[in-house]
């Protein structure tokens, strides 16, 4: 059986997962400055920091409509049995009630990855893997809706104005973190994010605080693969964060992926996160 995988733009990936993993991403609608883009196919990451540093307002992004799903889900139909679509989590967008609706009658089991960024492509490579073994959808999508709690996501914010312009933090706690040079963890649980922690130095001894903690939780992560998933880190900073993942734990493979124009547009530059998997 032919199984073609889709996900949200939500879901960062990079050029080596494609190529492995030769999944399709359907782009939400960002509108920046009065404007419409397709998110990652006419509006890039860096576009985005570099209108808001100048002044811009943040880009607001909008749910996949029902008839676009509908339109994505038949021609995908049209050269393959099934389709398995992994949507942002549910607690953040109508993304997946709308592919659902727009799966009815369909050969189509839509995942709610309760989760977002690299979070969604973990599952995505897992239910790439299930399907290579020979595994029918069904029981992917089964498999996977048990097991969304078993991966672990966690970024470390390095400024907050992009959260205090969205509307996540006040101007006090951005002022505050500031002066004390504070940087929050933030983690996704349960389907939404909170502050797990937070860090107080230079980015630099942050960072590396940061991925020593979260490696404390190495016993039972799966070593097939991690993600290094930041929104533009200076290269020096993420081969020390590889040298130091791979000292605890000997992953088959490591991606490096620049998150999309979602994460940016809420997190800004600097955030930096490592997504793994628990057995």
């Amino acid at each position: 059986m032919k199984i073609h995988f889709s996900a949200d733009s939500t879901c960062d990936v990079s050029p080596e997962f494609l190529a492995r993993y030769p999944v399709e991403i359907l782009p939400l609608s960002v509108e920046l400055e009065g404007k419409f883009y397709r998110d990652g196919v006419d509006l890039t990451p860096d576009e985005i920091i570099t209108r808001v540093n100048a002044g811009a307002a943040l880009p607001k992004t909008s749910a996949i409509n029902v008839e676009e799903y509908r339109e994505a889900f038949t021609r995908a139909l049209e050269t393959s049995d099934a389709v398995i679509h992994f949507n942002i989590s549910s607690d953040f967008s109508s993304c997946h009630q709308n592919a659902c609706i727009a799966a009815e009658g369909l050969n189509v089991w839509c995942i709610d990855s309760r989760n977002l960024s690299t979070g969604i492509t973990m599952l995505l490579a897992e239910g790439c893997d299930r399907a290579e073994a020979g595994m029918e959808p069904e029981q992917i999508a089964k498999e996977l809706r048990e097991r969304v709690d078993k991966v672990d996501v966690s970024f470390i914010v390095d400024r907050l104005d992009y959260l205090y312009k969205g509307g996540r933090c006040s101007a006090l706690a951005m002022l505050g973190a500031n002066v004390l040079h504070i940087r929050p963890c933030i983690e996704v649980k349960d389907g939404k994010m909170g502050v797990c922690r937070k860090y107080r130095g230079t980015y630099e001894r942050c960072l590396r605080q940061y991925i020593a903690d979260r490696m404390r939780t190495k016993d039972d992560v799966k070593p097939r693969r991690i993600f290094l998933t930041h929104t533009g880190v200076a290269a020096q900073a993420v081969e020390t964060v590889r040298q130091m993942v791979l000292q605890e734990v000997p992953f088959a493979e490591v991606y490096e992926v620049r998150a999309g124009c979602s994460i940016t547009s809420h997190c800004g530059e600097n955030t930096f996160g490592i997504i793994m998997y628990h057995e």
